[in-house]
């Protein structure tokens, strides 16, 4: 990959126009969560170590092409300077020659950020004049957000057409960490997949049943399993319509001799606000609620990591955001968190709802890798060609 610590690039002075995925989550315009800042400061230091001129181009939310006060980069911006100890500088300009002209201006090591290019309208159209006007501002494009690079979007696709582009250090390392999961795979290899719809995973389940041995599907997901499975799930969540996926599914586990676990056991309870009990999935009565996996699931998921040396970790076995029901998502980032301390395995977690658990547990620094990207992350499992990654990789 053609990265900043790969080519011979000169850079004292030289304006880099670094689009990251600043996209963190906000109330009352205070960033709860800081982990995607924090992940891309090392590719910032290097560039101010290297004294060029930083212009960062970024996001929040979907303002459709609108400016919208309520999705400004400002609550950003600070707290991007609080941990770079430097000034970054919010310019809420136009994207024009008049904004070519002042950044032409500032001083080497200077970090200013655009304000949200999604105010713009040609972005997320993709449009090629928008593209060459961003170009205008910089010499060189660095592309370091991956959580992104699934979108064809001026900033991150178009732009590479009009500028010398290369990608940055957090993202060249997640597509590695990607590469290590689905093609240069250390077996035993396992997967746990949580979250509500098999639906929106039935692609990542197809592609990593020909490379897996093992897949831990657990959520909402499994419930529908089982309820194909002629099981009864009570009330629980679960999704209508699947049985031909859950058939496709078999049908290949079968074909690749990898194995689909289910829960043996689960948390149930009669509504979501009271203590669950222990029960076998033959013992589930009509107006029971699945909302965690058992002890005696956790059990076999502990064997099966035990016997692993890769895990791909991606959705929560249950209803972890209330403390009833977090112990099988908590039991499942212990476990993995202790084999790749004792055992040097390799560990990848990755998806918004995984990520809000493990900080939750604050275990984000316990695995191999933490990848906060979420449909960038689902699609490269799913071996979809990503736009942003191919912008710069055939060039």
């Amino acid at each position: 990959m053609k990265g900043l610590l790969t080519e011979n690039l000169k850079l004292s002075g030289k304006k880099i126009l670094l689009r990251l995925d600043l996209n963190v989550p906000l109330k009352d315009k205070s960033i709860t969560e800081t982990n995607r800042i924090e992940k891309v400061i090392p590719t910032i230091n290097f560039l101010l170590k290297k004294k060029s001129k930083i212009i960062i181009l970024s996001h929040i939310g979907r303002p459709k092409g609108k400016v919208n006060p309520n999705l400004t980069l400002e609550p950003v911006s600070k707290k991007l300077s609080e941990i770079l100890g430097t000034e970054v500088m919010l310019i809420k300009d136009e994207i024009n020659e008049k904004l070519t002209y002042k950044i032409d201006s500032i001083k080497n090591t200077s970090v200013i950020m655009l304000e949200n290019i999604r105010f713009n309208k040609g972005e997320e159209a993709n449009e090629q004049i928008f593209a060459k006007k961003l170009s205008k501002l910089g010499e060189i494009y660095v592309n370091d957000a991956f959580s992104c690079s699934h979108r064809s979007h001026a900033s991150i696709e178009a732009i590479t057409k009009y500028i010398p582009s290369y990608f940055g250090i957090q993202i060249i390392e997640e597509v590695n960490a990607l590469k290590k999961i689905t093609s240069e795979i250390k077996k035993p290899v396992s997967c746990i997949l949580g979250g509500s719809k098999i639906s929106t995973k039935i692609n990542i389940i197809s592609n990593l049943i020909k490379k897996f041995d093992n897949i831990i599907i657990v959520g909402g997901m499994a419930n529908t399993i089982l309820k194909e499975k002629g099981l009864n799930i009570g009330k629980s969540i679960n999704e209508d319509g699947c049985k031909k996926i859950v058939n496709e599914i078999f049908k290949n586990v079968n074909k690749y001799n990898c194995k689909i676990i289910c829960p043996l056991d689960v948390i149930v309870s009669k509504n979501i606000d009271s203590s669950g009990k222990n029960k076998l999935i033959s013992e589930i009565e009509n107006d029971d609620i699945i909302l965690d996996i058992g002890k005696n699931t956790i059990s076999k998921i502990e064997s099966i990591i035990s016997n692993s040396n890769t895990i791909l970790w991606n959705g929560p076995a249950g209803y972890f955001e209330n403390p009833l029901f977090e112990n099988g998502t908590k039991q499942i980032a212990k476990i993995i968190s202790t084999k790749t301390k004792q055992d040097n395995i390799f560990s990848v977690v990755g998806g918004g709802d995984t990520v809000a658990a493990i900080n939750k547990f604050n275990l984000f620094d316990s695995f191999t890798f933490v990848s906060t990207a979420g449909g960038a992350f689902l699609e490269f499992l799913e071996g979809k060609n990503l736009p942003g990654i191919n912008a710069i990789s055939s060039k």
